[in-house]
């Protein structure tokens, strides 16, 4: 949506008047074309850095909007939350040392970013997906305070006419509900940008879909969401979910989210492609338009900018996305890869732009029309067995099933220093970069290495604290600069030591077992005795907390016959002595002990979120 400000589509007059503009656009675009009007020798590649703020305690920030304002660098924009950020790098012509050159102004951008958040208490973190976010975060009073994103939540909150369901399962599952598309403020990408030749769109769109899933497999870093082992990038099944307005799919003819991989090969022109976007996908937003329209402005002699097809076009997410711009008096197309998460360092991420790039530009001629020899769900299942098993995918390649580690070797890696050479890239940004691709290709990726380290500090810490270690060793290998493919075992000291939890979720278990209102009170009580439960508690039919049932007071009933005559409502106490997750650990004890209960429900609003036992105490932080 870049720096529009927007506005809904409410009235009849502003849906006129905003689909004028947007006909207009697509005409003119059709003209351009027709007309050989756009760039086509001079490539320029280009790319977004999004990156998180996370607080002293690891967690994520709420500082974004007054770090921006005080960075007053026109590089930096506001994403949706307010712990994310976005730097711009300038597009450069691609060949000699774009890719160094690349890296200093990325390494400068960072490094004033960091010394910024650093006065506020904050600093950055380059991942896919922040380890630390929890539901708290994703709450509205979390959302940057501007009207575009309100705009745009209220949008597709109209459509959907319900809550977004999230729902990933990998070696854990996680199911959310939710109110509003923050879900997509977790997920931060590297997005890559690659001037294309407008001759040759359909070849070189479905190449791009054709290569997603093996490059995409080396480049895997988000593997977890709050605490759940998922996919290898989970980014791309909740950013997914995240903007999901199918819902009402049957009235809007939505086959498929607006975040997707796309359901076809592309055929015909780039203006081809935009109509059946926009017949596919319901425009939301529209803007306060200035000036004439773009086909007045083209027969003046202008290069329009196209703002109606820029706008819709910002509101649909497919993961290779075909943008329009111009630079000088010079209109052009790009595609915008949008599956290449965030870090884990400045290196990796431009290294993964050198792979994608030079992949994108090495296509062999073998592979023009690429849909007459390979079948596009062969492409969109390897590009989702790269998102669910990163390296350990098996990938359908030219007829025959192929491992990511021999594909990307034997097959990417060589067409990749083929295509850097052919757009005369310096020999030596080709090496250093495809390099750091080879390293991890051989060793492991973001992602492996994440799960590992996490899965190791789970054996010494409880879970908050493990994922505060986790942000922080990214943080500190991150800000050395060297590759993940460098990256070694963490250690606990290197962010706290002896240190206690502050918080109730600090401390609370959350893998909980409850039991419904009319369940058989006979079993759940036979369900305590036999798992040695102490307390259990008791969910209506909303699935909200209305009681607890306490071990001593059904002890005596346990073998009793009577047992099956009485009701868990005659049983479970009513009056429940509740916290949330974000009070204090001391005031729980307090709370605890005043009341002398063993045991304390955690609770947001009335749905159980955890619990909170005497046992919690005593365990070792």
């Amino acid at each position: 949506m870049g720096t529009l400000a927007v506005k809904t589509l409410d009235s009849a007059e502003e849906r006129a008047h905003y689909f004028q503009r947007l006909l207009s656009d697509i005409a003119a675009l059709e003209a351009m074309l027709e007309e050989g009007l756009f760039e086509r020798n001079d490539v320029h590649i280009g790319a977004e850095q999004e990156f998180c703020l996370v607080d002293g305690n690891w967690e994520p920030s709420s500082k974004a909007p007054d770090i921006l304002k005080e960075l007053k660098d026109a590089h930096f924009t506001p994403e949706l939350t307010r712990y994310n950020l976005e730097a711009n790098l300038d597009p450069r012509r691609f060949e000699g040392n774009c890719l160094s050159e690349m890296h200093f102004q990325l390494r400068s951008l960072l490094d004033q970013a960091n010394e910024v958040a650093a006065r506020h208490g904050n600093r950055i973190i380059l991942t896919g997906i922040l380890p630390t976010i929890r539901t708290k975060h994703l709450g509205e009073a979390y959302m940057t305070p501007l009207d575009r994103y309100r705009i745009l939540n209220d949008s597709i909150k109209k459509v959907r006419n319900s809550d977004l369901e999230m729902h990933i399962q990998g070696v854990d599952e996680i199911n959310l509900r939710h109110d509003s598309i923050m879900y997509e403020g977790c997920c931060t990408s590297f997005q890559a940008h690659l001037q294309i030749d407008p001759e040759d769109f359909a070849n070189t769109y479905n190449w791009a879909q054709a290569m997603a899933g093996p490059i995409l497999s080396v480049c895997t870093n988000s593997p977890m969401l709050m605490g759940r082992e998922l996919w290898e990038e989970t980014r791309i099944a909740l950013f997914t979910q995240s903007v999901d307005t199918r819902q009402s799919s049957f009235h809007l003819n939505e086959r498929e989210p607006r975040v997707s991989f796309g359901s076809a090969w592309e055929t015909g022109s780039a203006t081809e492609f935009f109509k059946r976007s926009i017949a596919r996908f319901r425009s939301l937003v529209s803007t306060n338009f200035e000036g004439a329209d773009s086909l007045d402005q083209l027969n003046s002699g202008i290069i329009p900018r196209l703002t109606a097809l820029n706008l819709y076009n910002g509101t649909v997410y497919p993961w290779n996305r075909l943008c329009y711009g111009s630079i000088g008096d010079k209109p052009h197309l790009r595609i915008e890869n949008r599956y290449l998460p965030s870090g884990p360092t400045a290196a990796d991420e431009i290294a993964n732009l050198a792979f994608w790039a030079g992949v994108m530009s090495g296509r062999p001629t073998a592979f023009d029309n690429i849909h007459e020899k390979m079948d596009f769900r062969d492409a969109k299942r390897n590009f989702f067995m790269a998102a669910r098993y990163g390296m350990a995918a098996q990938f359908r390649w030219e007829g025959q099933i192929v491992s990511a580690r021999e594909l990307l070797l034997d097959f990417f890696l060589p067409i990749a220093y083929r295509g850097l050479s052919r757009m005369n890239v310096s020999g030596e940004d080709a090496e250093k970069y495809l390099k750091i691709i080879e390293n991890r290709i051989q060793t492991h990726t973001g992602s492996e290495w994440s799960v590992r380290t996490y899965r190791e500090l789970r054996r010494e810490l409880r879970q908050p604290d493990a994922l505060r270690v986790l942000t922080a060793s990214l943080y500190n290998r991150s800000h050395k600069g060297y590759p993940v493919a460098s990256w070694k075992k963490y250690t606990c000291n290197e962010v706290f030591s002896g240190r206690r939890a502050s918080r109730v979720c600090d401390l609370m278990s959350t893998r909980i077992i409850t039991a419904q209102e009319d369940d058989s009170a006979a079993l759940v009580v036979h369900l305590m005795k036999w798992n040695g439960f102490h307390h259990m508690p008791i969910l209506d039919d909303r699935n909200e907390l209305i009681g607890l049932l306490s071990w001593k007071d059904v002890a005596e009933l346990a073998d009793k016959p009577e047992l099956y005559q009485i009701r868990i409502s005659d049983l479970m106490k009513k009056e429940l002595i509740t916290t949330s997750p974000e009070s204090s650990v001391a005031s729980a004890r307090e709370l605890m002990a005043s009341y002398r209960i063993n045991s304390l429900p955690v609770v947001s609003g009335r749905t159980l979120v955890g619990l909170l036992t005497n046992r919690d105490f005593d365990t070792p932080d």
